[in-house]
């Protein structure tokens, strides 16, 4: 029983950061099929086509390199860039000066939220990651697929990139479903390749299934984005009368994506709305005077 009592049962959460490395291989896998299937095998040749056919397949492949640059982009940012970590000895500077604006790690009249693990203060909304081993701010979750956690400061960065590989998805879909039809309706398709046509069939199997995926997951998360809650906080939110961080949808989404409406698309902030947002920093975060937990 002493040996058991040794055991740290977190340690085996270390492994989903390996498993997060194979995970990237496979989106690295997926789009290169993907890239095959649309540009090289079924749209790519219709190029040297004339009249509507080549302006068609010039359309397709110019959306197709444009959604998958800007899916690339932010999947970069999502993964180089840090959720947010505590900074050392740590302390809210509303408990001095007791600005009713802003939660104090005084809530619900318990005791300074503090992690035993990284021996520092825990600001409002910040959660221990037992993957990453630290405390992460406004932490949501830990995304396998990135390999990394979604917090504060890449949350915008991670919706863009399931909205833009949402898109991609859909449009390989519809761009290969010809293909995938005319395969078994004219013989004259069955001369290609087996190796052509097994990715044909992959490539169009695989984004219609994470094109489903991909709905389900936007659809969750614009539901939490415009109530101010995080994947962590749906339980509490469910608890409370009023949530104390709902300042309306159009304020929700400004602690996400910013004021500037022009950058809401691109994984960007202007520096203006990081100094004049204190939630894109993670460590304060506005609240409602009326709330009622």
């Amino acid at each position: 029983m002493d040996c058991c009592r040794h055991v740290n049962p977190f340690r085996a959460c270390a492994g989903l950061r390996g498993l997060g490395y194979l995970m990237v291989a496979l989106v690295a896998a997926i789009v290169a099929l993907s890239y095959y299937a649309v540009v090289v095998y079924a749209w790519g040749p219709m190029l040297l086509a004339e009249g509507a056919a080549a302006a068609v397949a010039a359309a397709v492949i110019a959306a197709f390199h444009i959604l998958l640059a800007m899916i690339l982009w932010c999947y970069l940012m999502v993964v180089f860039t840090d959720p947010g970590a505590v900074p050392e000895n740590w302390r809210h500077d509303a408990e001095d000066s007791g600005n009713p604006s802003f939660s104090s790690s005084e809530e619900q009249g318990s005791a300074p939220r503090y992690c035993s693990r990284c021996q520092n203060g825990k600001p409002p909304r910040c959660h221990h990651c037992s993957v990453c081993n630290r405390c992460v701010l406004k932490m949501d979750h830990h995304c396998i697929w990135v390999v990394n956690c979604v917090g504060a400061r890449n949350y915008k960065y991670f919706l863009l990139f399931l909205v833009y590989a949402f898109i991609e998805t859909v449009l390989d879909t519809l761009v290969l479903l010809p293909n995938f039809i005319e395969f078994f309706q004219d013989e004259s398709r069955r001369s290609s390749s087996p190796g052509d046509i097994a990715i044909l069939f992959l490539a169009f199997v695989l984004n219609l299934a994470f094109a489903l995926s991909l709905l389900c997951f936007i659809g969750m998360h614009t539901s939490l984005v415009t109530r101010n809650t995080t994947s962590i906080e749906v339980y509490d939110r469910k608890k409370s009368v009023s949530w104390k961080y709902d300042l309306g949808w159009k304020r929700n989404l400004e602690q996400v994506f910013g004021t500037k409406k022009l950058l809401w698309f691109v994984p960007l902030y202007s520096t203006e709305d990081l100094h004049n947002i204190p939630a894109l920093q993670g460590l304060e975060f506005p609240t409602r005077s009326d709330a009622i937990v």
